[in-house]
């Protein structure tokens, strides 16, 4: 990859309220949280749901080391689209706003309820007794609220940042980013339906690198039982993504009660329906500025288990990623109880499923295990051969 480079990094994926539920940990359960490093080093967080720990612990980790900490700007900007609890909620445990070295810009609107200072007042609301043991002065960092209108743009560095009114009860904000090294688009939180926010939202999505839009409901929910509740579906994601002439869709704000077999359902839909789609997963990063357009996805790999060389005969089948079905025999030498290391000649389509047949040594010889799987990870080596990291879903 050459040229500026933008890396977009999901430490929150989901909506409405944390999850902790074993079916859900693939895609992860912490609310709403990403992490945008432009081309010129500016930093930005988008939303503060519970994401914003995790986050935080990974800044302030001394594993980090004192190299990383000292590359990381200690300014940020943190912009925020709306008040409610599951995009606010990580402020109070987010460690960097405790230390006097570090600088925090919070951006966000005039609540018609608020008033002036409304994102401030929010958080100081959440922190205040009964609420919280301590109250915001023991955050010690420097903060600079600034209220920002719907179709106002500005710059920090070299970055344009623009904020459109999204249809969600009580007001919310989606947000493009214009950097060096692509344009990111962040619209949680909207429901298709109000023709004049519907067309801001195609305003605000046009030709962007990656738009990540709300899809919390099914399209029969949102038609039905959610309607009216301020959220989205994939369809009306693929269809603004037509629309706006966006490049890649991701998937965002899944719903508590979507265990992560139903995000891959919604998923495999969306990619019937649009080329570029992507669900949303903790740890996911997204990389914009290679030379050819393309962006680069990686998957988190760390909740695959600890790993044990093997070499099981096996037979792959999938779909790659220029949309065409495949089947070959391969050996799986890296094994680990919920994922494996497997090399293809083919190359699959990341967040893809595989079926893997694989002979197992028995004491009545050879057992048949037949498994379905999910791409986490491809690595390309000179020799066109892939290693792709899979988790087992069943």
């Amino acid at each position: 990859m050459t040229g500026p480079v933008t890396k977009l990094s999901f430490w929150g994926v989901r909506g409405s309220t944390p999850t902790v539920d074993p079916a859900t940990w693939r895609h992860g359960g912490n609310t709403p949280c990403l992490e945008l490093t432009a081309p010129d080093g500016t930093q930005f967080i988008l939303d503060c749901g519970t994401g914003l720990r995790v986050l935080g612990s990974r800044w302030t980790a001394p594993a980090s080391g004192a190299t990383e900490a000292a590359k990381r700007n200690p300014e940020t900007h943190i912009l925020v689209t709306h008040y409610h609890w599951d995009h606010i909620q990580g402020v109070p445990f987010f460690a960097p706003l405790y230390s006097e070295n570090n600088a925090f810009h919070f951006y966000s609107f005039r609540s018609k309820h608020l008033g002036r200072d409304s994102l401030k007042q929010v958080f100081e609301t959440q922190m205040a007794m009964p609420y919280f043991p301590v109250n915001m002065s023991a955050m010690t960092a420097k903060k600079k609220f600034m209220e920002v209108s719907g179709g106002e743009s500005f710059t920090v560095g070299e970055n344009k940042i623009t904020a459109r009114h999204i249809n969600h009860p009580q007001g919310c904000l989606g947000f493009r980013i214009e950097t060096p090294g692509g344009t990111v688009v962040y619209a949680t939180d909207n429901e298709p339906g109000d023709p004049k926010l519907d067309e801001e939202l195609r305003e605000l999505a046009a030709g962007a690198d990656i738009f990540i839009n709300d899809a919390q409901y099914t399209p029969e929910q949102l038609a039905t039982t959610r309607k009216g509740w301020g959220h989205s579906s994939w369809r009306e994601g693929v269809k603004v993504a037509r629309q706006a002439g966006a490049k890649t869709l991701v998937l965002f704000h899944h719903d508590p009660d979507a265990t992560d077999k139903m995000v891959d359902g919604l998923l495999r839909e969306a990619r019937d329906e649009f080329d570029s789609v992507f669900a949303a997963s903790e740890g996911m990063v997204i990389t914009l500025g290679s030379s050819d357009g393309k962006l680069e996805a990686h998957m988190p790999v760390t909740r695959t288990g600890l790993r044990r060389e093997a070499q099981f005969r096996a037979k792959v089948s999938g779909i790659t990623e220029g949309g065409h079905p495949f089947q070959e025999e391969t050996v799986v030498r890296d094994l680990a109880l919920q994922g494996a290391l497997i090399s293809l000649s083919n190359a699959p389509r990341l967040q893809s499923e595989l079926q893997v047949t694989m002979e197992t040594p028995g004491a009545e010889g050879p057992k048949v295990m037949k498994l379905r799987a999910y791409v986490v990870r491809i690595d390309t080596s000179d020799e066109g051969q892939s290693a792709v990291g899979v988790v087992f879903t069943e």
